[in-house]
């Protein structure tokens, strides 16, 4: 789904812009307030206050309230508040406060009021979401539930201090300020909303005289174990009069006046976190003349005058401005224009190549939303109702537009010797078609030039142009000219005469519905010292259009505050040319005026501290000659339609809005439509549909391509893979494998311990000469052999001697026998002492009993006690054989717990939770989604899925531990238990039948049998903060990521831990999550620090990114086309398509906490076979594959009988 009625100021926080009111927010602009609005109002007087009980509850610090305390003083309480003496000049107060504007303030007067009120109903819901989103653009959006609204209007000082700064002239100063608190189930917010001229004064009286306002919260008195203490307190004002003043001037939400901050959450609070988006730099101050006044906003011009601006020596190397001729309209001449040839111009303008042409071998060079038209001359393109362009790119009306592109070449700062290069910086821009607000950001731009390219808007001005708010009559740029077209300005500063050249390709619309763009700079700019603030007023510019040419050239001023705080005014000329290719038959061309003038104020410029240049400003494309002003919002831009909506203008002032194609919505709020859900065959057979804002985009499954339609999928005559549909040739597969070479080829291999072509293999006899023991005799097996020590001797048959070994529960029990004293009745163990049992091989008995307390219970093969089957005394539980089979019975899943469906799911964890989400081919079945396993109390980490035995692993660092449960339901089983500290990734070898894991607080990687056994350190050296681990069987390799801040990494190796080596260690954060691709060996990582998720195949090392701005991944794992990803910040399983890079879904469990591990649990095990899989390889004990063969290991914990360790292959 693309966006919902979000209004534009979202995606403008995304791009990190601050896109503040220019004049701040006015009373006008505040919440409602009042009895209109239903509000009640506070007893007149001072220190006035009434409990509110709250419809639903709101968070302060880490407390829950159900009621709250509104007060004459401007504040909130969220206690009964104490005496005003108590706090009035002595913060932090006792109770818990959030102050908006605090002091000593006094309605008695009756002109000064307070009002409140409770509100949830849409509007007001909405607007307190678009202030908290604005202010926390890095934050998933929130969608409060529940405001209560306070507004302090007109309140005065209770009595004015002596220095008479509440009165002048016998008149009241007043102040007016509101705060709304915006609660959520997990969260509540604090705005604080300051209007213009709202903040007449600045302090209030006190016991000491007077004392500065203060605004705030403080949480109040802690109480402690044997005392009180002051609890946490933060300030937004300081004991300056000037901070108090600035509250309606200065911001952190991004809107001049309004203040946000989170005071509350749930369950975890750390702080008070304010907004991240700070102030526009301060507006020109207002002059008084009001035809000077008109000078700073509007050109200058006349009708039937000559407009040229001021001329500049040319032999100084300035740009001659083009002079234009304008004469009043004229009966069959509405507009005649002299351009004045300028003979520097050189552009390469793109012929128009096929003129002969027709719609029926040229309609699919039209936009899908267009329709081709004959002409005797040739055709051409026409967009349909509902969208705008050229016919060859069309764009539906009153959605906005995005552009994406890369700034690369040279830039000399000043008088330095060197340049600053680009090598494909980001550039994005968003603009708001139906009020034509521009908005572009250039990324990764060095402090050395930063501050020197904030005069230069016409980096991004084109773009304002193309998508410039049309008046009557008037188009923009992409309405005449559509989305390919080069455009070069040339740039000249004085006094100094520094040039620069930018050079602009835009390349068309995407498949994504986004511009595309390059851009290229040269040349030298004047340097602008760091912390300067630059100011560009509101300018005007004039288009001279011809066929296949526009042309524009003007000078502009623009203003720099240096820290110091002096000013200077600065001047730079500049001229462009924009080439394009127009269609030269029929009326295509009648709409083109020769001039039109666009108009541009608002604009904004800032460097900040995250090294990118930002530009905003709003454009306004109309007649050169002024005309008459427009004041129907159409044609303003102040309309309030949905940004994805078209204003449609009416007589006089009234007006309409309409959601714009592909919208739903009454035109205030458009939601986008999913086009693949209502019509599932929108796309054909063999494609899918991926929506899109406003549109949606078909592609083609796998093993289809588009025809020369362009739209039906037909089947790709492409390679099959033998090995996996199952017709190759091979040998059967306990004899031979089959390799995928690529293409229609495969390789067959005959498996360790038979010779021969692959496509018939034969066992080989082993049995050779010192193969085994002397007093041993070797018996030979399909693919493997076995020893046996002769009658007389004992052993494992590699090893044999006349003496039996004893098994390792025969040890166990001479070892407490033997340390213990004869009595009269033989030697007898110290009372109390629990002695094994062995049977008559010298294994351990399945049960065990204790002597002295008759407790008895069951144990593994190792001797090991399976938790929860220890009896009462005079009891005895049921213990399985070892070598036996357990019998189908078991505790039923909880009524809670749903075991899984045939089929491929996918597995992720939870705090107290194992859930999964069933597939339905690459999409999920979220409504189906449920919990498969309850472990309340536990943080689940890791988890991993073993397909042959329908498993579920998982890790939790609760109480350090693996365990494993079956997906069709019973308890968890123990695995490991012991000697772990915080085991977090975990990953298995389903052909070995092995299990891989890291513990972060050991900073090793173990490895371990299924069931727990033979556990053995493989890699304990130059580990910091081990994390993800993936384990690729089928060609013996492992790799993890290692997050240590200082120098993160991600590795690999052979699964027995050697031929480590780095993978990748560049442009690293915090790579958190691993997953591997055994069909196109692809090694995918996602990065809390970078934000991205990147590819590559480990044995080319082409690392190629997927995605961008993902937000906090963990966990991560791949099925089919989509990379699945969970996600902190937003709770949620994301689904990218990893050819695309585009979000294709998105899961939240209905339990909103932090999701750890994820991974697929496929109905069928991946094809594939490895050294292992066979008869353990042929060793003792530890099988681990390598990529050439296997290697034998024995475990850490115990000497193992007959254990013998082999490195390599056969």
């Amino acid at each position: 789904m693309g966006w919902q009625g979000h209004r534009w100021l979202v995606y403008a926080s995304l791009l990190g812009f601050v896109a503040p009111s220019a004049h701040g927010v006015t009373q006008g602009e505040l919440f409602p307030f009042g009895p209109s609005a239903g509000d009640q109002v506070l007893e007149a007087g001072s220190d006035q206050t009434y409990r509110l009980v709250l419809d639903k509850p709101a968070l302060f610090y880490d407390g829950t309230f159900d009621s709250i305390f509104i007060n004459t003083n401007g504040f909130v309480a969220t206690a009964e508040p104490t005496s005003e003496s108590t706090y009035l000049g002595k913060m932090p107060a006792k109770f818990g406060m959030i102050a908006a504007l605090q002091g000593d303030l006094d309605t008695s007067d009756g002109l000064g009021k307070v009002f409140f009120r409770q509100d949830s109903t849409p509007e007001a819901l909405r607007r307190s979401a678009e202030h908290i989103n604005r202010a926390f653009p890095e934050d998933d959006e929130v969608s409060p539930t529940h405001t209560v609204v306070i507004t302090w209007s007109n309140v005065a000082s209770r009595e004015p201090p002596s220095r008479g700064d509440t009165r002048t002239l016998g008149i009241k100063k007043r102040n007016t300020f509101q705060l709304v608190i915006a609660s959520l189930e997990t969260a509540s917010y604090a705005l604080a909303l300051y209007p213009r001229d709202g903040i007449q004064f600045s302090s209030t009286p006190a016991e000491s005289g007077s004392a500065v306002m203060h605004a705030g919260f403080s949480k109040g008195q802690v109480q402690g174990f044997l005392f009180n203490s002051q609890g946490p307190y933060y300030r937004t004002t300081t004991n300056d009069e000037e901070s108090v003043r600035a509250l309606a001037e200065e911001t952190n939400s991004g809107m001049r006046g309004v203040w946000v901050h989170e005071v509350g959450t749930s369950p975890y609070f750390s702080d008070v976190a304010p907004g991240e988006v700070p102030d526009l730099p301060t507006d020109e101050a207002p002059t008084d003349d009001p035809e000077e006044a008109a000078d700073l906003t509007d050109p200058a011009y006349t009708d039937g005058q000559q407009v040229e601006y001021p001329p500049y020596d040319a032999d100084r190397g300035q740009i001659q401005i083009i002079p234009v001729q304008y004469q009043p309209p004229q009966p069959g001449n509405p507009e005649v224009v002299e351009v004045v040839d300028d003979g520097d111009i050189s552009v390469d303008v793109i012929s128009y190549t096929d003129s002969l042409g027709s719609c029926a071998s040229n309609r699919k060079k039209c936009s899908q939303f267009a329709d081709c038209r004959d002409y005797s001359s040739g055709y051409c393109c026409h967009c349909r109702p509902g969208f705008y362009g050229n016919g060859i790119q069309c764009v539906a009306e009153g959605k906005p537009q995005r552009t994406n592109g890369k700034l690369y070449g040279k830039v000399y700062v000043g008088n330095s010797a060197s340049p600053v290069e680009f090598t494909g910086n980001d550039l994005h821009s968003y603009v708001v078609v139906n009020d034509g607000r521009s908005y572009v950001a250039i990324s990764d731009i060095p402090d050395s030039l930063g501050p020197s390219l904030q005069p230069l808007t016409a980096l991004g001005g084109v773009i304002g142009w193309a998508f410039a708010l049309e008046q009557p009559g008037f188009k923009n740029g992409f309405s005449l000219i559509g989305g390919e077209f080069t455009r070069q300005a040339d740039v000249t500063f004085l006094p100094r005469n520094e040039k620069l050249t930018i050079r602009q390709e835009f390349k068309g619309i995407d498949e994504h519905d986004h511009l595309e763009m390059s851009t290229n700079v040269e040349g030298q700019v004047p340097e602008v010292p760091p912390g300067s603030t630059v100011q560009i007023e509101p300018y005007s510019e004039i288009y001279q259009y011809s066929n296949n040419l526009i042309t524009s050239s003007s000078t502009r001023d623009y203003k720099l505050t240096l820290p110091d705080g002096s000013t200077q005014t600065r001047t730079y000329q500049w001229r462009q040319t924009i080439s394009f290719q127009s269609c030269p038959h029929g009326d295509a061309l009648r709409d083109m005026r020769a001039t039109q003038m666009l108009k541009v104020d608002q604009v904004f410029v800032m460097y900040d501290a995250n090294d990118i240049i930002r530009f905003a400003m709003t454009n306004k494309v109309g007649d050169v000659n002024g005309g008459q002003p427009e004041e129907n919002p159409c044609f303003t831009g102040r309309h309030g339609c949905d940004t994805n909506a078209i204003c449609r203008p009416g007589d006089g002032t009234q007006f309409t809005c309409d959601c714009a194609t592909g919208f739903n919505g009454d035109g205030r709020t458009c939601y986008d439509i999913d086009e693949c859900r209502e019509d599932p065959q929108i796309c054909g057979s063999h494609a899918i549909c991926n929506n899109l804002p406003g549109t949606f985009r078909c592609e083609c499954e796998d093993g289809y391509q588009f025809g020369s339609d362009g739209q039906t999928c037909i089947e790709v005559d492409r390679p099959t893979d033998a090995c996996e549909e199952g017709t190759h040739t091979c040998d059967i597969p306990e004899r031979a494998q089959c390799s995928y070479r690529g293409g229609s080829s495969y390789v067959c291999s005959c498996l360790p311990g038979f010779v021969g072509d692959g496509r018939i293999c034969e066992d080989i006899d082993e049995c050779q000469p010192g193969r085994c023991h002397q007093d041993a005799v070797c018996y030979n097996m399909q693919g493997s052999f076995t020893c046996q020590c002769l009658p007389g001797f004992y052993g494992d048959g590699f090893s044999c001697s006349p003496e039996r070994t004893k098994s390792q529960c025969e040890a166990h029990r001479d070892s407490l026998l033997g340390a213990t004293e004869f009595g009269p009745r033989g030697p007898r163990p110290p009372v109390g002492q629990y002695v094994p049992t062995c049977d008559q091989n010298g294994a351990y008995e399945p049960m065990q009993c204790h002597g002295s307390t008759g407790q008895c219970w069951c144990v593994d093969r190792n001797g090991q006690e399976i938790p929860g089957s220890r009896s009462r005394p005079g009891s005895k539980p049921m213990c399985i054989d070892h070598g036996g089979v357990p019998p189908p019975v078991g505790p039923t899943p909880r009524p809670d717990v749903h075991p899984l469906q045939p089929g491929t799911h996918l597995l992720f964890a939870q705090s107290g939770r194992i859930e999964h989400v069933p597939m339905d081919g690459h999409d999920m079945r979220k409504a189906d989604g449920k919990a498969v396993l309850h472990l309340p109390e536990k943080v689940v980490i890791g988890v991993a899925f073993d397909c042959v035995e329908k498993m579920i692993y998982w890790t939790e660092i609760t109480s350090p531990s693996i365990s494993k449960a079956s997906i069709e339901g019973g308890e968890p089983v123990f695995v490991i238990s012991s000697d772990m500290d915080s085991p977090e990734g975990i990953a298995i070898d389903h052909l070995g039948r092995t299990l891989f894991w890291t513990d972060s607080v050991k900073d090793r990687i173990e490895v371990a049998s299924l069931d727990g056994s033979q556990r053995r350190v493989i890699v304990d050296t130059d580990l910091v903060n081990p994390r993800a681990i993936i384990a690729d069987p089928n060609n013996g390799n492992l790799y993890w990521a290692d997050w240590n801040r200082d120098a993160p990494k991600i590795e690999t190796s052979y699964m027995d831990g050697s031929n480590r080596r780095v993978l990748v260690k560049d442009e690293l954060g915090l790579p958190n999550g691993l997953t591997y691709d055994s069909q196109s060996s692809l090694l995918c990582w996602a990065d809390a620090g970078t934000h991205k998720m990147e590819c590559m195949n480990p044995a080319r090392g082409d690392r190629r990114k997927v995605t961008e701005g993902i937000q906090y991944p963990f966990g991560m794992t791949l099925f089919g086309k989509n990379i699945y990803y969970t996600d902190w910040r937003r709770d949620a399983v994301v689904a990218v398509d990893r050819y695309t890079g585009q979000e294709s879904d998105e899961f939240q469990p209905q339990k909103r906490t932090k999701l750890y591990g994820i991974a697929t649990a496929y109905a069928q095990c991946p094809s594939g076979q490895n050294y292992c899989a066979v008869n353990n390889g042929g060793c003792t004990h530890l099988c681990l594959a390598t990529p050439f063969g296997r290697s034998c290991k024995c475990p850490d914990n115990a000497a193992q009988v007959g254990c013998v360790e082999r490195d390599g292959g056969y």
